[in-house]
């Protein structure tokens, strides 16, 4: 759905990148943007990331650049723990927001986990912070500096979090699991993905390899038993903590 938001403020200068963050590669994104998929994606989706009905008719394949981070290297430069999250970076090559949830409120936290269907009330809240998060975009876009929502180098440095040893050290046991998946040693691949989700609780994004690098589950939808447990185990905790869209001058 970024695609249309990208066609609306290119030519104000606006550029995306995305980022999928999957040590299986191809196999595990590649279907998920083809233009074959695009009539075929489950309307439940739209409601799932607070895309509301007037955007969600207008979905086409997406022609930004799409890549493939099978080291997880850019989550490791930008502090970035989940998907979808978003960094605004400048022209002078400055980052203005740090990585934050890109308009995505806990709605996992409502879903119907046997038939992955929502109530009208968190579709509703969905699309209230998705519209937010694109105004807040808008206004950027047309601004620049200017905006409120540009952060100042003091407040973008408060938000950013810095590699402590723990992130180090898992970083390293990510780079192991890639190694021995890459070899077709997946006991030991996902050992060493568990050992960096033990390091950093807080990355979805390296949960997310420990549970999805069985074959059968290459490129499937994360929402077994164990993804579950893991969330019901975040208690009080958010699973997309909301971006801070307040105003910082």
């Amino acid at each position: 759905m970024w695609q249309v938001i990208y066609e609306e403020l290119r030519d104000q200068g606006l550029e995306i990148i995305a980022v999928a963050f999957d040590t299986a590669g191809r196999a595990a994104v590649e279907p998920k943007i083809r233009a074959a998929d695009i009539a075929e994606r489950p309307a439940m989706l739209a409601g799932l990331m607070g895309w509301d009905d007037a955007l969600w008719a207008r979905q086409t394949p997406p022609t930004y650049p799409c890549l493939i981070d099978e080291t997880h290297l850019v989550a490791e430069l930008y502090g970035m723990t989940n998907v979808p999250q978003a960094v605004w970076i400048d022209e002078q090559g400055r980052i203005v927001r740090p990585a934050e949830s890109a308009g995505t409120i806990d709605m996992v936290r409502h879903l119907n986990r046997e038939t992955l269907e929502l109530p009208d009330a968190a579709v509703a809240e969905g699309a209230e912070a998705r519209n937010a998060y694109i105004a807040a975009l808008r206004d950027w876009v047309r601004r620049g500096a200017d905006s409120p929502y540009a952060l100042p180098a003091a407040e973008v440095k408060r938000r950013l979090r810095g590699p402590g040893e723990a992130e180090v050290r898992a970083a390293t046991h990510v780079k192991l699991g890639r190694h021995f998946y890459a070899s077709g040693a997946l006991a030991q691949a996902k050992r060493h993905f568990d050992e960096a989700v033990a390091l950093c609780p807080d990355s979805w994004n390296y949960r997310r390899q420990s549970m999805m690098l069985d074959p059968e589950n290459v490129g499937q939808l994360n929402a077994g038993p164990d993804f579950w447990a893991a969330v019901d185990a975040l208690g009080d905790e958010p699973y997309y903590p909301p971006a801070d869209l307040a105003p910082v001058r």
